[in-house]
């Protein structure tokens, strides 16, 4: 498609605001737009994201079915749209021009992949869509999103560094890291260094061809140079060969990985035997033992929940609150008010939309936490309050440690 008319066809919509159903009542002046109101998931049904897109999805549906009993927003329902990226660039651009230009959504969010994130978020910025991401490359919120994104995933300088500090936790003199290449392989393996090596620590760091069906020559090189510490940087189906493949080599030294490619998937497809003892690292806790992980548990129906279904819940949460607040059903509406619920540390705590939207019909400033804890941004879109956790697996299943 030529680009004149991708900019033509990209027009963002005026929107507006009726009064929201009672209990709820926030109303806007003279808008007057009808019919519903578009939020979508771009979210990995298939691919290497695959073990956490049908989650994302489930808890934005779950919300918006929430908010819609209840009344709906702005007197107007809320429509929600899912697209599967495939966890792959080519196929998100396709789907987010859907998103876009056919359904008219104001919001896209949960893009898990940086791939698909650095693909689509200039489609979003040019159309005054809103993207509430997980995408962790440092280089996404160095673009010129003209404030139409904010993440809830810490960007990968400080996941670099919690690997690092992990490292030094486990006493390690010698690390050797393998990583496929992503647009944030070298900013992890600078921030590892930059936390390690100036304590004496050894790296040696390996970018690999993800679409290898084996890492055998690169696991013996591995083995030869014998660190104290192996990093397994892949994604779920990466590391699931890798591990197999060190298994077989027997290394015997201790061995970390990133928690989105350490999953319960990952422990079945390597096997229990090849994956026990290793480590799933730089994972953003949830907050656990709050209110909105309970809400969110009875929510989904689900005993446990992982970070990524969490920050799905808060990134539906959110767009719907920051539409509330600014009476402006829009990318624009949300991009110029999250800030003023999720940084507004004076404003009444609330943890989910429905209490959010009571509270702002009453004339009230609000600030929201959330299930994946603090939502707070920086100017250029970065979640700012990360806790993070480390697990190990343990006769077969993931189980948090203390490092």
């Amino acid at each position: 498609m030529h680009p004149r008319s991708l900019v033509t066809r990209r027009k963002a919509l005026l929107a507006g605001a009726g009064a929201i159903a009672a209990p709820f009542v926030v109303t806007a002046p003279g808008f007057g737009q009808t019919g519903p109101i578009k939020l979508a998931g771009l979210v990995s049904l298939t691919g290497s994201g695959s073990p956490f897109g049908p989650n994302s999805r489930l808890a934005h549906q779950a919300v918006v079915d929430q908010v819609n009993a209840a009344g709906g927003l702005l007197g107007r329902k809320i429509e929600y749209l899912a697209e599967d990226d495939q966890t792959n660039a080519e196929a998100g651009i396709r789907a987010a021009r859907k998103l876009i230009d056919v359904d008219k959504t104001q919001a896209i969010m949960s893009v898990w992949a940086s791939a698909v994130g650095t693909a689509v978020l200039p489609l979003c910025w040019e159309n005054k869509v809103m993207m509430l991401a997980i995408s962790a490359a440092d280089s996404l919120a160095l673009l010129p999103h003209q404030g139409y994104f904010v993440r809830t995933q810490p960007h990968t300088e400080l996941q670099g560094k919690e690997f690092g500090r992990v490292i030094l936790a486990m006493g390690a003199k010698s690390a050797y890291l393998i990583m496929p290449q992503t647009p944030f392989t070298e900013t992890v393996f600078k921030a590892i260094r930059e936390t390690v090596e100036p304590k004496g620590v050894k790296v040696q760091s390996v970018i690999i061809d993800g679409k290898k069906t084996s890492f055998k020559s690169e696991i013996d090189e591995m083995v030869r140079a014998n660190p104290d510490l192996f990093m397994m940087g892949g994604y779920q189906a990466e590391n699931i060969v890798m591990a197999k493949d060190l298994f077989r080599a027997n290394y015997k030294g201790k061995v970390i990985g990133f928690a989105y490619g350490m999953t319960p998937g990952f422990i079945d497809g390597a096997g229990k035997e090849a994956a026990e003892g290793m480590y799933a690292c730089a994972e953003p806790s949830p907050a656990g033992g709050s209110s909105a992980y309970a809400k969110l548990k009875a929510l989904v129906k689900k005993d446990a929940l992982d970070t990524y279904i969490c920050q799905a819940y808060d990134h539906a949460n959110l767009a719907i609150l920051a539409m509330a607040k600014g009476k402006e059903a829009t990318g624009t509406g949300i991009r110029d008010n999250i800030r003023k619920i999720a940084n507004n540390d004076a404003g009444v705590k609330v943890d989910n939309a429905l209490d959010g939207l009571k509270a702002l019909g009453e004339g009230k400033e609000i600030k929201y936490s959330g299930a994946s804890g603090p939502c707070k941004f920086s100017d250029i879109g970065n979640i700012i309050e990360v806790a993070f956790r480390t697990t190990q697996v343990k006769d077969g299943k993931l189980t948090e440690v203390k490092m």
